[in-house]
């Protein structure tokens, strides 16, 4: 009995030892799970702490049409009255948080743009833009007031992006709003206490803007007209006729020369 007892003591250490051993892997293993799962969930958290920081609550489009309308329908007027817009003019480049960024796109070709930056090129610009959002958002001025498509409903933005859709009911409360957001940024950026020019530029600009911000009447947006651009087809029209002028002369010279020359011939051989 003795010697059964030290016999089976052994072999019952050894299977405690194992089974000491297997909680101990146990352990271990769920100790690194737990660490993995926390590494994950901190790298989680620290991206989209990341993408967070860089969210900009403000549409590059729709500044993008709203510069394209300053462009197009106002710049042209205010450089004949050789006026310059003050910086406090949220018309003023230094107040779109995308301008910087838009000067740095090269458009190589259709399918080809190219970042001012860092030379990476692009198929198409929304990648372009995405690039800009993720690559060099240190680079968007985002203090203060600096979102142009703020501006959006006072420049009639949406009568450009859906100049081709079907029109939409007006809202006479919109257009109100709209009109008086139009109208404070004609007095603020053409105050008419600033001069003759000031004074022309602020009527123009609420009779090139404002007006139309009404659910009565007919009055459309840009009344004043726009930028005027060059007749592509008139200019090559131009171009070929100043080709082919010298051409059409030398032609008819050497056509008269030729008809004196004949008569010329014609009296020699009669005095012959």
């Amino acid at each position: 009995m003795g010697r059964a007892t030290a016999a089976v003591t052994p072999l019952v250490l050894f299977f405690i030892l194992l089974l000491l051993d297997a909680c101990l892997a146990g352990l271990i293993d769920s100790d690194r799970a737990s660490s993995a799962a926390t590494s994950d969930l901190f790298f989680r958290t620290l991206k989209q702490s990341e993408e967070h920081a860089n969210e900009v609550h403000c549409s590059r489009e729709r500044s993008r049409v709203a510069w394209e309308i300053i462009q197009e329908y106002l710049m042209p007027f205010v450089e004949q009255e050789t006026y310059q817009i003050s910086s406090t003019c949220r018309l003023h480049s230094e107040n779109d948080m995308f301008r910087d960024q838009e000067d740095h796109k090269i458009h190589v070709d259709v399918n080809e743009w190219s970042c001012g930056y860092c030379k990476k090129t692009f198929r198409a610009e929304k990648y372009l833009d995405k690039h800009f959002d993720n690559r060099h958002y240190n680079l968007l001025n985002v203090n203060d007031s600096k979102c142009l498509a703020d501006l959006c409903g006072a420049l009639h933005c949406d009568f450009i992006i859906n100049s081709k859709s079907a029109k939409t009911k007006c809202n006479p409360a919109s257009a109100a709003r709209n009109h008086h957001l139009c109208e404070s940024l004609a007095d603020k950026c053409f105050p008419v206490s600033q001069g003759t020019s000031a004074s022309r530029l602020h009527e123009f600009f609420l009779r090139q803007f404002c007006d139309a911000h009404t659910c009565t009447g007919n009055k459309k947006p840009f009344a004043k007209g726009g930028k005027k651009h060059t007749n592509i087809f008139y200019l090559a029209i131009s171009i070929l006729t100043l080709m082919l002028l010298p051409l059409f002369y030398l032609i008819i010279y050497l056509s008269q020369s030729d008809l004196k020359g004949k008569q010329e011939l014609k009296r020699i051989k009669k005095k012959g």
